[in-house]
């Protein structure tokens, strides 16, 4: 049996070793990362009085690598709290800690002997049946795994992360011939349920998937910009978003993994290959030539490009000077953005004839014959391929998707008369009368095998809510929501506005689903959550400023009233309401969130209320549910402060403080330690049901409607003094004071005496009271305006 993953250690604390382990801490697993003992002093460590043999200086580099975690942009870490999964420690004086570890993983300098000689001193530790892998991007696993022992090959095996590991999905995972079957499938089983990634098999070749295929495309593109005289600029112009690809694009994307970090890993495919593959990878001149300057893209403040004051400049590759940014501007880009959906406008860019369309087909048409050419040798299918290059660099489609959407049989006819050889397993798909590697049976998606089409592998936990509505229906919908009958008795609120923004239709539904729960036993509760790109981006605001600007007072006071008595009304159901927030979940999205009976939300999800941004306060209930959730989540028997908690929550709402993740949001108090995070957000859906059938199972009691204690008239004049330190610190304009006192009256519940309790309904007609009488303000229409033109706030 293999042991079960708990504590994990991570040798190599570089940017990437740490990006791991901050992963793993991130995740909740206790993390141990190592390094080597540094063999010389700094010249502050000389000053200081230290000496080798000083810890500060043993532990330099993993120390010095735990304080750039919290530095780091993008941040590795979801939390701060998570360095306390944490520790450090190195090869010498810390290496029988390894063998108190379920799982090693080494992340060291890309050299085979080094890794060797590392494993040497693992093995003198390791206890048997640990885990070790290696996170290269491409060295043999069987090279690695070659003289080891016995117990060592069997858990031995590569784990490839993709860097910045927190953000990228991707985790390549790479038997040896020696590696247990048993072990193969718990990390793959491990990677997608307790780390979130999207965990792919590959095969042990050079560069396995991602790096073999996305460094060919990358090589393409340089020679095509070469040969056919394209600019940097040109390239990167239609090679990002425009064809589903990254908004770094090309160059720009070499820029950022640092060009030096690129010809390493483009040489490591050319030393282990032969022929005209080799002859792709081989590193044109002029980026032999940027490496020799140490023009090496982002790390060194110039490559591809260069920015010079508020001007960014590119390279011409032939002058190597610096001029300005070019871009293509091509008939074909205008009739491509007419297209609906990206498969049509790549299959519009591929096939026109200037430019735009010469410069597409030349690096696509490649790429996706050498994908087709290492099927069955990379990969054990197109899937795997597919998979590695949508999750591991960004593709909105894959290569077999990208072939799909142009036309197999319209495509191989060009490549054929073009002298392309045509790999035979397109082929095989043509000769079965096919024309797509993909195709939909019995509303399930299947892809060619080679032989003929089989089903493409589910995760039950993955729920394709598209798939589950299409085979089960809906229960009734409106343009906002719609309802669906869950499976297990559990009832599904999808939102479905633009944005998912929320509104009258919204609530709708959400009363709709409440009738259901109430008035029928085959329900037992309800999952609010959708699979768009956001949970919810807030309340529809272009409505409410077209009712704010014709002075519609009555009717913006009955839609708020709606949204306050829906939340009001999940708050207190006799049956659970599970809300699963992902992504961007602001203003209206937040306060469905916190009227749930519980939260499940993704690793990577957003939230915050965001309204005084607009010129406004929470409407729906946020106000009162977060300062609510701070006093329901003090311990039994401890005073309570609640000037303290009125002050947080204020501070909260009136700096419109947005959580990077949901371990953050649990630091601003929007979830507390009941709820619950899901680490892969392909599993939100069915772990947000599961919480529902828990609590069924437990036997759920709705909350009692209590009255809450505020701080009134005395907490009333400290939460001005608070917004008038704001203003005085340059944190708030003069219309956000006006918004802030409107907030505090809000929060202290008005001019009562401290301490006074008070219903939730009379904490909600202040709201609204106030949220309409902001409505009514010029400077709110006018933040408002620039919110839904610029789709940025207006600091007026």
């Amino acid at each position: 049996m293999v042991r079960r993953i708990q504590k994990v250690a991570v040798i190599g604390s570089g940017v990437m070793g740490s990006g791991i382990a901050a992963h793993l801490a991130n995740c909740g697993f206790e993390t141990h990362l190592f390094d080597i003992v540094p063999n010389s002093l700094t010249a502050e460590e000389e000053k200081a009085g230290l000496t080798l043999e000083s810890p500060a200086v043993r532990n330099r580099f993993v120390d010095s690598a735990m304080q750039k975690l919290l530095k780091q942009k993008p941040a590795p870490l979801t939390t701060k709290r998570s360095l306390n999964n944490m520790k450090t420690g190195n090869l010498e004086d810390d290496l029988h800690e390894l063998s108190t570890v379920d799982w090693i993983i080494e992340v060291v300098t890309e050299n085979l002997a080094i890794k060797k000689s590392l494993y040497d001193k693992i093995e003198s530790v390791r206890t048997p049946g640990t885990i070790v892998s290696s996170n290269t991007s491409g060295i043999s696993i069987d090279a690695m795994a070659e003289g080891r022992s016995e117990d060592f090959q069997k858990n031995f095996l590569g784990t490839h992360f993709f860097n910045p590991p927190r953000y990228l999905k991707l985790l390549e995972v790479i038997p040896s011939k020696y590696t247990d079957q048993a072990v193969l499938d718990y990390i793959l089983a491990f990677g997608e349920d307790e780390i979130g990634k999207g965990v792919v098999l590959a095969r042990d070749t050079p560069n396995f998937i991602g790096n073999r295929v996305g460094t060919y495309g990358l090589m393409v593109t340089l020679q095509v910009m070469r040969d056919k005289g394209y600019s940097v600029g040109e390239v990167d112009s239609v090679t990002g978003p425009l064809i589903g690809r990254p908004s770094s694009a090309t160059m720009r994307t070499l820029d950022v993994v640092g060009l030096d970090t690129f010809i390493h890993v483009a040489n490591n495919v050319y030393d282990n290959t032969t022929g005209a593959e080799q002859k792709v990878f081989e590193v044109p001149d002029y980026l032999a030539k940027m490496v020799d300057k140490g023009w090496l893209g982002a790390k060194s403040g110039q490559g591809f490009f260069v920015k010079k004051g508020k001007e960014i400049l590119e390279l011409d590759i032939d002058t190597f000077e610096y001029v300005s940014r070019k871009a293509l501007d091509t008939p074909s880009i205008a009739v491509a953005k007419q297209q609906r959906g990206l498969a049509n406008r790549v299959k519009s860019l591929v096939y026109a004839e200037d430019r735009t369309g010469e410069l597409l087909w030349n690096i696509i048409a490649p790429t996706l014959i050498y994908s087709a050419e290492l099927n069955g040798e990379i990969s054990d299918s197109i899937l795997g391929i597919d998979q590695a290059m949508k999750w591991g660099f960004g593709w909105t489609q894959g290569p077999f998707e990208v072939w799909d959407a142009i036309g197999v049989t319209q495509s191989v006819a060009r490549m054929t008369k073009e002298g392309y050889t045509i790999p035979a397993f397109v082929n095989a798909l043509l000769d079965k009368g096919y024309d797509s590697f993909y195709a939909t049976i019995d509303d399930e998606l299947h892809y060619f095998d080679g032989t003929d089409y089989v089903k493409v592998p589910r995760n039950e936990k993955a729920i394709d809510l598209a798939l589950y509505k299409k085979q089960n229906g809906v229960l009734k919908q409106n343009a906002g929501a719609s309802v669906i009958d869950f499976g297990d008795g559990v009832l599904l609120l999808e939102f479905t506005s633009k944005s998912n923004a929320l509104g009258l239709d919204t609530m709708q539904m959400l009363n709709y689903a409440l009738d259901l729960l109430d008035q029928s036993d085959d329900f037992i509760g309800l999952v609010i959550g959708n699979q768009s790109k956001n949970f919810s981006v807030g309340a529809n605001l272009a409505m409410i400023l077209m009712e704010a600007e014709e002075d519609n007072t009555f009717e913006l006071d009955a839609v708020v009233n709606a949204f306050q008595q829906g939340t009001l009304r999940m708050k207190y159901s006799n049956k659970p309401v599970v809300a699963a927030p992902y992504n961007m979940t602001l203003g209206g999205g937040a306060e469905v969130c916190l009227a749930a009976a519980h939260i499940q939300a993704s690793s990577e999800t957003f939230m915050g209320l965001v309204e005084v941004g607009v010129g406004v306060i929470p409407g729906g209930g946020g106000n009162k549910e977060l300062y609510m959730k701070q006093l329901k989540g003090l311990p039994k028997g401890v005073t309570v402060d609640l000037l303290n908690i009125a002050s947080k929550t204020f501070e909260t709402i009136a700096t419109a403080k947005t959580s990077t993740s949901a371990e953050e949001a649990r630091d601003n108090n929007f979830l507390n330690v009941a709820d619950s995070i899901s680490v892969n957000p392909d599993h939100l859906l069915y772990d947000a049901k599961q919480a529902v059938i828990g609590f069924v199972a437990k036997g759920y009691k709705a909350p009692t409607r209590e009255k809450v204690p505020v701080v009134g008239e005395p907490g009333y004049a400290a939460l001005l003094l608070g917004a008038e330190g704001l203003k005085n610190s340059g944190f708030a304009s003069a219309y956000d004071i006006e918004i802030a006192k409107k907030l505090a009256y809000v929060l202290a519940g008005g001019l009562v005496p401290y301490g006074t309790l008070v219903d939730e309904q009379y904490l909600l007609d202040l709201e609204r009271e106030a949220f309409i009488s902001l409505l009514q303000n010029a400077a709110t229409q006018q933040r408002m305006q620039h919110m839904l033109l610029k789709g940025k706030p207006l600091r007026n």
